[in-house]
């Protein structure tokens, strides 16, 4: 495949149903036509045995990060690992901390091959926000901002081709969502929604923005309707984008009102990632805008109650390749 970058695809947590979820991708008829070689970040030898407990016989092929400049002469009729050690008593056990060092050399070998533009984009699986992260970072999103010098300037997207949704504040407890709302994180959370569209869809989106209380009223004598998010719609209305609102977040999902917006803008995660799940299901991925490279993480967790299981729902990583095979 001379020419073509590959996808980096970064395991995440080991004790997940991420490999379950590659081996049933890539067992697919459609990949066979996939166009872009697959690179995956990971353990061989967990991923050896882990496909042989479910069931699984794809041949591996172990290559080295600092040949990755010769991507061309790799396709996917194997799976082509970038092997980091990895410890392990079974192929699915308990997540614990025991993995940190092992997944903070994972990504640090992602975000090397990404910086160097030798890959077209990077696909992480799932990690455990308690072990992985504890209280150093929010989420990966915020993870990977700060590796990248992007710290506070990164956006979620959770996309759909029909309708994508994009939270203000993401993995925060209920009682400090009104702490993080600003009128500039709105404004320039819409202009890299916008810039995606444009830049990679070609398409000036129409975005819908949700009030943060019920009815987008308040009791208190100045709401955040009144005293941050409309002014922050009036600001970009006069920057010509395509935003409304702020609307209720209980009506702005009926479908009259979806067919009218390519975006909804919430202001907190499940104000508008319980909407998108129930359209949806899997059928979405996690895009992070404001990166110097393309990121997608399939739109699940690690799910410890399905390990080894062989019942997990490919489709997220499905829906990710297809966006990419471009």
């Amino acid at each position: 495949m001379p020419g073509i970058k590959p996808i980096i695809i970064i395991a995440g947590e080991p004790n997940s149903v991420f490999s379950e979820i590659l081996f049933k991708t890539i067992k697919k008829k459609w990949f066979k036509k996939f166009s872009r070689p697959l690179i995956l970040i990971a353990s061989s030898d967990l991923i050896s045995h882990q496909m042989k407990r479910l069931g699984y016989n794809f041949k591996i092929r172990i290559i080295k990060s600092n040949f990755l400049n010769k991507f061309q002469t790799f396709d996917n009729t194997k799976i082509n690992i970038i092997n980091v050690n990895f410890r392990y008593k079974k192929p699915f056990g308990k997540i614990s901390n025991k993995s940190n060092i092992y997944l903070e050399s994972c990504f640090k070998i992602g975000i090397d091959i990404m910086s160097k533009n030798l890959a077209h984009a990077l696909i992480n699986g799932p990690i455990s926000k308690k072990n992985f992260l504890k209280d150093r970072f929010l989420g990966i999103t915020e993870y990977l901002a700060k590796k990248t010098n992007k710290e506070n300037k990164v956006a979620m997207l959770i996309y759909n081709k029909k309708l994508s949704v994009s939270p203000i504040t993401t993995h925060l407890p209920l009682k400090d969502v009104h702490k993080k709302i600003t009128k500039i994180k709105i404004i320039n959370q819409v202009k890299l929604i916008n810039s995606f569209y444009k830049n990679t869809l070609n398409k000036k989106p129409k975005i819908a923005i949700t009030g943060l209380n019920p009815h987008c009223e308040s009791n208190y004598k100045t709401s955040e309707e009144e005293k941050i998010i409309i002014p922050a719609i009036k600001m970009l209305i006069k920057q010509k984008y395509l935003v409304n609102g702020p609307f209720p977040a209980d009506t702005i999902f009926l479908k009259d009102q979806l067919k009218l917006y390519d975006v909804v803008v919430g202001m907190y995660h499940d104000q508008v990632l319980t909407p998108i799940k129930t359209l949806f299901n899997f059928n979405a991925i996690n895009i992070t805008l404001g990166l110097p490279f393309i990121r997608i993480s399939p739109d699940h967790g690690p799910n410890s109650s399905m390990l080894g299981k062989n019942l997990s729902d490919p489709k997220s990583l499905i829906e990710a390749l297809k966006f990419l095979d471009k």
